[in-house]
């Protein structure tokens, strides 16, 4: 890779592959490329084992929702053009500017939501087309309150594009990076595969003497939201503020948001100590981790002292095996919001081991936790590596 520093004087990429040279041509995408919209057709009668794949907007990419018979289909590609091995498609709506590049056979795509991108010039190669479309923020292209992509805003999309052999070495880099990611999504979810059928196979009713929930903790409760019109309670706010996203992973070392002394004394909030169990039992129940610093929580989340007997890791496993996770499901309270109370929950009988039991379960658990971590980060690593790759090859 070389460097430019002249950028600035010149319609090049700051990062390009040295045998390439020469100015990229600036053009709108409408006017190398066809933007169309896939055709909604009432379709009344699927099968899941034959015929033609069925594609609705969340499913493209992936597996499909079912399938249609041939006769069906070739009557619909008669009447409509429709995407063909190998072209980009991109969702306008839902999971907004998610581009595929379709690689299967006919297909019949039931959405209009659905924009697909027919070159017939072919001056753009497909994959060039569809690293460039993933790189766009979307959402600097129209100011309605839902997000949306609209034809003339791809038709609109101002772009830059190198010759053909620039394209394919660009396109072909950012494939084999992310065929890495794919890789490395995969070893982390045999990981996680892994590490479940351990704690299910090591937590079951003969784990330890069935005890209820409650004699597990010193100390449980929900957290607070303070009024969030009173910038008193959030502005230079110190105390850490844990909320639903950054329950993502086993150890909760950083989050996003902060709240006052004052925000903290006019809530239900209360500050958990290090070391405690932090559960979502709302909306999305059973996200769960270990908190490495004091924190507080919104409504929805408990948090949970161990009492000394109790060792956290274990504790933190076993919220997480199947055996805790349905009879969390069966005293769930259905209303606006699905909740599992901690009044209820307490009742819960759970099988828990002698101290040194539960720790060395934790440890075996533990090193297993610890490689599915290193793992993330080198798939971080790879993310964020991509996102300058795009930032920088592109113009």
């Amino acid at each position: 890779m070389a460097s430019n520093n002249n950028k600035d004087k010149c319609n090049v990429p700051h990062l390009r592959f040295p045998e390439f040279s020469g100015e990229w041509k600036k053009c709108k995408l409408g006017d190398l490329c066809n933007v169309l919209m896939c055709k909604r057709i009432l379709v009344s009668q699927t099968n899941t084992e034959d015929g033609v794949p069925f594609y609705k907007i969340g499913t493209i990419g992936s597996t499909p929702d079912a399938y249609i018979s041939k006769e069906l289909f070739d009557d619909y590609k008669v009447k409509y053009n429709y995407p063909r091995k190998g072209e980009v498609m991109i969702t306008c709506a839902g999971t907004v500017g998610k581009c595929v590049v379709y690689d299967g056979e006919d297909a019949y795509f039931q959405d209009s939501n659905i924009v697909w991108i027919d070159n017939p010039t072919q001056y753009i190669s497909n994959g060039f087309l569809f690293h460039l479309l993933s790189k766009v923020d979307w959402r600097k292209l129209n100011s309605t309150t839902i997000i949306r992509i609209y034809n003339d805003d791809l038709r609109n999309l101002k772009m830059s594009y190198p010759r053909k052999e620039e394209q394919q070495k660009i396109s072909h880099l950012l494939s084999l990076l992310d065929e890495r990611i794919a890789t490395q999504n995969k070893i982390i979810e045999k990981l996680q595969s892994l590490i479940k059928g351990l704690i299910d196979d090591i937590i079951t009713l003969k784990c330890g003497q069935l005890v209820a929930f409650e004699t597990l903790y010193s100390k449980a409760g929900e957290g607070g939201t303070p009024t969030t019109s009173n910038t008193e309670f959030y502005d230079n706010g110190s105390i850490p503020f844990i909320k639903i996203d950054d329950l993502s992973n086993k150890y909760l070392s950083a989050n996003k948001d902060y709240i006052t002394e004052l925000g903290l004394k006019k809530s239900s909030a209360w500050l958990i100590p290090t070391h405690s169990i932090i559960y979502s039992n709302g909306a999305t129940i059973g996200a769960i981790s270990i908190n490495k610093y004091p924190v507080c929580t919104k409504q929805g989340i408990l948090g949970i002292v161990p009492n000394t007997n109790i060792d956290v890791e274990f504790l933190y496993y076993f919220m997480q095996s199947s055996y805790f996770q349905k009879e969390v499901e069966r005293v769930v309270t259905e209303g606006t919001m699905k909740t599992a109370y901690l009044k209820d929950i307490n009742h819960i009988k759970c099988p828990i081991p002698d101290l040194d039991r539960q720790k060395e379960i934790s440890h075996l658990l533990s090193v297993l936790s610890l490689k599915e971590d290193v793992e993330r980060q080198l798939l971080q690593k790879y993310q964020i590596q991509k996102q300058y790759l795009l930032r920088k090859m592109f113009i």
